[in-house]
């Protein structure tokens, strides 16, 4: 299918007002220079639906416009130990029977996993209620601490912000690097996380001068991507043993310095893909690959298609 024009947000009674922001804020209006999406919002059955925070939210719409979308999200609720109305859950089954992206954040993975979509697949939630998923569907591959999981038709994410994450990763995937990354800034969000970063991290706030010295060597290193960049040389810019830099780097950012300077290259690539007529042997080397080659094993490991395609699909110069 092409990609996503049409999105639809399960509203449930209890909904969490912080996920109907989020998909608001993402997929609603951003300006003329940005195109938008049909966004609705859908309810049990049209009306008032109370929300987390004691504010009923008007809801025009029920379960049959979500069966209609390209992109159906589910979003989470107060009771999701209670599966969603049976018109809801053929709604889910219905809108991804014919091909359209379903996905869901936080607890309203429940609401996938009570459809049946989510039976052999992996899929994430929040990170305190990963064992009671995997109790109740044993079916599922719960992966407890990953911000989100792409399954293709198929998409899961973690709890409260990481829902942020899913989307924006859901629209780079459909509609390209410098999309994401235009609604990305204009929410004053990073554009990009990846979605086996850890949901949250056992060490949030500095403890001392290295955690500044690290974030200069992370800078550093966004504007030396052409460079090979290896550990021993982060650690030493940063003052620290190799190993005390890969353990306050993965405190620090929930990833590991390899994992997220691949990351880095391969957001990079994507944005030079979609924005320049590079030739590809000159995207690789300026971040940071040896060849046209190694750059493209890894895109297609990331992104399923080989760098060429991604330009033909994503290119604003074409």
């Amino acid at each position: 299918m092409p990609p996503f024009k049409t999105v639809a947000a399960y509203v449930p009674p209890g909904v969490g007002m912080l996920a109907v922001g989020i998909v608001t804020e993402v997929f609603g209006p951003h300006g003329a220079a940005l195109p938008g999406f049909d966004l609705t919002l859908c309810a049990d059955r049209p009306g008032p639906v109370p929300a987390d925070c004691g504010v009923p939210l008007s809801v025009a719409h029920g379960p049959d416009r979500l069966a209609d979308a390209d992109l159906v999200i589910a979003l989470p609720w107060a009771g999701f130990r209670t599966p969603p109305a049976p018109a809801v859950l053929d709604a889910l089954r219905t809108a991804h029977g014919r091909g359209s992206v379903v996905a869901a954040h936080c607890v309203g993975t429940f609401a996938l996993a009570a459809a049946g979509l989510l039976d052999g697949r992996r899929a994430t939630t929040h990170w305190r209620f990963a064992d009671l998923l995997a109790d109740r569907h044993p079916g599922i591959t719960v992966v407890p601490d990953a911000l989100y999981i792409d399954e293709g038709s198929i998409a899961t994410g973690a709890g409260a912000a990481a829902g942020f994450d899913l989307c924006l990763h859901l629209l780079r995937r459909e509609h390209g690097a410098a999309l994401a990354n235009a609604v990305a800034r204009d929410m004053v969000l990073p554009s990009h996380r990846d979605g086996g970063q850890a949901q949250y991290l056992t060490a949030p706030a500095p403890e001392d001068g290295h955690d500044e010295r690290l974030a200069d060597v992370l800078a550093w290193a966004r504007e030396h991507l052409h460079e090979p960049l290896p550990v021993t040389e982060l650690a030493r810019r940063a003052l620290m043993s190799q190993r005390s830099f890969a353990r306050r780097f993965t405190a620090a950012t929930g990833t590991t310095p390899h994992a997220w300077l691949r990351s880095l290259r391969l957001s990079r690539a994507e944005d030079l893909l979609e924005t320049t007529d590079l030739p590809v042997e000159e995207i690789a080397r300026r971040v940071g690959y040896g060849s046209a080659a190694v750059l493209r094993e890894h895109f297609v490991r990331r992104r399923g298609v080989p760098p060429r395609s991604y330009r033909r699909a994503f290119s604003a110069t074409t």
